[in-house]
């Protein structure tokens, strides 16, 4: 993943998380000026990838519960910023978390739409679980529609978006919701992205694990462990991958369907593995019946994150932000239509 743009608007998010929205807007070509999350070892992170990093100057990591979150903080004036974006809370609309919407006091779309009246941004991007977008939503979604019209906003689409139609090795839909100004609405193109062939779990992490083994060399089971995997890997693009929540105990790649799907890509979903230089139990991590564990790297990697992007917190806390995350290459996507549609408008003859 590479920045397709100059940096040149403004953004703000929320629930930014470990920061895979983070990552694909900057791509895209924003300017964040805070990134706000509860989560302290997600803001550690955040801090670690973006302090001292010249591309991300002038951008504030705030640990801060949204629903307490004062925005005159950030010293905008309202319509000055350009985007706010993040990711609500998905517990609310997903059917692991009982699908009780507006009933579930984990919704922060009120929060959410408090900030865009408080802020006036330009434009608007939030992201969530498909199940957003189920019927029994309907009068939920025109709720929110209803009040973003009177703001003086225009819904530009609100659309499942399929993570591996992005390059990215896994399936994965999110719902994506997009509005903006009038004046920027009407030069906004909501692309489909071009039929490639999708990303194999093989092709995604063929370097990382062939590193892994290498490390092990030694062990004349190495070369054919490896070769059984990449045959199994190069079929297909992994499940959702899961992070879970803080009440359920150590880090797994998902429910038993999850595991069942890995295990046929050759990956043991029965944990997370260490890293190279953390690996305790080569037979745990390496030489599994089922195949290899993932590590927290390679997960961020079926994530769509880029390879140097570190994060904070011990194993487990560290595979729950990866988990949890928005695929980067998803959210640069939808980013650069924003931008094109900025673009646009600045150049439009003025009347």
């Amino acid at each position: 993943m590479t920045r397709t743009n100059e940096l040149k608007y403004t953004s703000v998010e929320i629930c930014a998380g470990a920061g895979g929205q983070a990552v694909g807007l900057h791509n895209a070509g924003f300017k964040h000026a805070a990134l706000i999350e509860i989560d302290r070892d997600a803001c550690q992170t955040l801090r670690a990838n973006t302090e001292r990093n010249p591309e991300w100057t002038g951008c504030k990591v705030i640990e801060a519960d949204l629903r307490e979150f004062d925005p005159t903080g950030l010293g905008l004036e309202p319509g000055e910023l350009d985007l706010l974006a993040g990711g609500v809370p998905c517990p609310p609309f997903s059917a692991a978390g009982k699908q009780l919407g507006r009933d579930d006091e984990r919704d922060l779309f009120p929060t959410m739409l408090e900030l865009i009246d408080q802020l006036e941004p330009k434009a608007v991007m939030i992201e969530n679980v498909r199940g957003l977008l189920d019927p029994k939503f309907a009068e939920y979604r025109q709720d929110i529609i209803k009040r973003l019209e009177s703001m003086g906003y225009e819904e530009c689409y609100w659309d499942i978006l399929e993570a591996k139609k992005y390059e990215v090795p896994q399936l994965r839909p999110r719902a994506i919701l997009v509005a903006m100004k009038p004046e920027y609405a009407r030069y906004f193109e909501h692309s489909k992205p071009e039929e490639k062939p999708p990303v194999s779990v093989g092709q995604a992490l063929h370097d990382s694990m062939r590193e892994r083994y290498d490390a092990v060399a030694h062990d004349p089971r190495a070369e054919q462990a490896f070769k059984k995997w990449y045959e199994k890997a190069l079929e297909g693009v992994a499940p959702t991958v899961v992070g879970g929540s803080k009440k359920h105990g150590g880090a797994d790649l998902g429910p038993t369907r999850a595991k069942r799907a890995w295990a046929e890509l050759g990956v043991c979903g029965l944990g997370v593995a260490n890293e190279p230089h953390e690996m305790k139990d080569v037979e745990r991590d390496l030489f599994s019946p089922l195949g290899p564990k993932l590590t927290v790297t390679q997960a961020a990697l079926i994530q769509g994150f880029p390879a140097d992007w570190k994060f904070s917190g011990r194993k487990t806390a560290a595979y729950r932000q990866v988990g949890n995350a928005f695929p980067p290459p998803v959210a640069q996507a939808v980013g650069e239509q924003i931008y094109a549609a900025f673009e646009a408008a600045e150049k439009a003859p003025k009347s």
